[in-house]
C-alpha cells in the first residue's frame, strides 16, 4: 500500500509540473507581469494602501465626519479625541464611544486645555446623518460613514482633534486627499502625453527635430527645479478662483516631468527602429502613427507604467512643498500642502502637534506608491530571475 502511494506522489508531481510549464508559456505578458507582481508583497501592500487612498479621495464627502469648512469657536485647538469600549466604571460596551469635552483655563499660563468630561458618552455610529452635502457636485446627501448621533448637547468627534478655527482635522485631510492626489494623477497624464509624442517623435525621426527637443530637453533640466516651481508658481495672478490656480499647477508641475520619460522613450524608439518586426511592418505598408502606436510603444508599455507609477510621489510632494510654501494652492482650496501652513507657526505646533498628521498622510501615500512603483517596475520583465 505504502509503495502504491508513493507511486501516486510522483505520477502527481510528474504531471503537474509540464502542466505549469505549459500554462507559463502560453500565458500574455499581462499575466505573467500579474504573477510576478503579487509575489512582491511590499509592492502588493502599496497597491493596496494606494487604493484605499484613491477611494477615500473619490468617496472624500460621505467619509468625512464634518462639512471641512465649518467652523466651532468652543473646540478650537481641541485634541484628538479616544475611542472606548470600556466605561469609568469597568464596563465593556459593543458599541465603541467617546466621551465629551470640558473646558478648563490654566490659572498660571490662561491656557484653555480640554479634559474628559466622564458624564457625557456619545456613541460611534456608522453611515449616520449629519450636515448636508453634494456627492461630486451633483447629489445631495446627508449621510457619512461615522459619526456621533444628533444630541442636544452638541456631542463631536474630532478623531484627529481640531484646528485654531475649531474644524475638524480629520474631514480636512480626507478632502485634501482628493485635491492631492488627483494633482498627482493629472501631472502625470500630462507629462505621459508629452513625454510619449516627442520622445517618440525624437527617437524615431531623428535628425534636427532630435537634435532640437534634446536641447530643449537638457535646457529644462539644467534649471533646478523647486527655484522653476516657485517662480512660476509665485507669477499666478492672486486674483485667480482656486480652480484656476488648481490646473495652473498642474500644469507647472508637468512642465519639467515630461523630460525623464521623455529620454526613456527616445533611447527605446533609437533601439526598436532596427529591429525586423519593425522593418517587417513598413514593408506590409503600415503608416508611421500605426507602426509606433501599435507596434513599438506596446513592446515596452509595462516600463512606461512602472516610469508612470514612480512619478506621482513625486508631484504629490511637490505640490506639498508649493502649498507649504505658501506659493501653491491656497485657501479654501483643501491639500496636504495648504494644511501643512497651519505647523509652520512653531507656537501652534507646541500647542497642538496633531496639525502635522497631514504630514504622515504624505509620507504613507509616497511610500505607497514607491513600493507599487518598485513591484511594477520588477514585474516588467516577468522572465527575469
Amino acid at each position: 500500500m505504502e509503495v502504491k502511494a508513493k507511486r501516486k506522489k510522483v505520477e502527481t508531481i510528474e504531471v503537474s509540473e509540464p502542466l505549469e510549464g505549459e500554462r507559463i508559456s502560453v500565458a500574455s505578458q499581462w499575466l505573467l507581469m500579474w504573477w510576478r507582481f503579487k509575489k512582491h508583497k511590499m509592492a502588493l501592500a502599496g497597491a493596496i494602501t494606494t487604493l484605499l487612498f484613491y477611494l477615500v479621495a473619490l468617496f472624500c464627502e460621505p467619509v468625512a465626519p464634518y462639512d471641512p469648512h465649518e467652523c466651532n469657536a468652543k473646540y478650537i485647538y481641541a485634541p484628538p479625541q479616544r475611542i472606548h469600549f470600556f466605561d469609568d466604571e469597568g464596563n465593556f460596551h459593543l458599541r465603541p464611544f467617546v466621551y465629551g469635552f470640558k473646558r478648563e483655563r490654566d490659572p498660571e499660563t490662561r491656557r484653555i486645555y480640554y479634559k474628559e468630561d466622564k458624564t457625557r458618552k456619545y456613541p460611534i455610529h456608522f453611515f449616520t446623518r449629519g450636515s448636508t452635502y453634494k456627492l461630486w457636485g451633483r447629489f445631495q446627501m446627508s449621510i457619512h460613514l461615522i459619526g456621533v448621533s444628533e444630541n442636544p448637547d452638541g456631542g463631536t468627534l474630532f478623531l484627529l482633534g481640531a484646528d485654531r478655527m475649531g474644524r475638524d482635522m480629520l474631514s480636512r485631510v480626507v478632502y485634501a486627499t482628493r485635491i492631492s492626489l488627483s494633482i498627482g494623477l493629472v501631472g502625470v497624464a500630462l507629462s505621459l502625453i508629452l513625454g510619449i509624442i516627442l520622445g517618440g517623435i525624437s527617437g524615431y525621426y531623428g535628425g534636427t527635430l532630435d537634435l532640437i527637443i534634446q536641447r530643449v530637453i537638457e535646457f529644462l533640466r539644467s534649471i533646478p527645479s523647486i527655484p522653476l516651481w516657485m517662480g512660476l508658481a509665485a507669477a499666478l495672478p492672486p486674483k485667480w478662483p482656486p480652480l484656476q490656480v488648481y490646473f495652473a499647477i498642474t500644469v507647472i508641475l508637468s512642465l519639467r516631468g515630461w523630460t525623464g520619460l521623455a529620454r526613456v522613450v527616445r533611447g527605446r524608439f533609437l533601439a526598436l527602429r532596427e529591429e525586423d518586426f519593425v522593418l517587417a511592418a513598413r514593408l506590409a505598408g503600415a503608416s508611421e502613427m500605426r507602426i509606433i502606436f501599435r507596434h513599438m510603444l506596446p513592446s515596452f508599455l509595462s516600463h512606461i507604467i512602472a516610469s508612470v507609477t514612480l512619478a506621482v510621489p513625486g508631484m504629490i510632494l511637490s505640490e506639498t512643498s508649493l502649498s507649504f510654501l505658501g506659493l501653491g494652492l491656497r485657501a479654501p482650496v483643501i491639500s496636504w500642502g495648504v494644511l501643512l501652513q497651519e505647523a509652520q507657526n512653531v507656537r501652534s505646533v507646541a500647542l497642538a502637534p496633531w496639525l502635522l498628521l497631514p504630514g504622515l498622510f504624505v509620507v504613507v501615500a509616497v511610500l505607497a506608491f514607491n513600493f507599487m512603483g518598485d513591484g511594477l517596475r520588477d514585474a516588467a520583465d516577468p522572465y527575469a530571475r
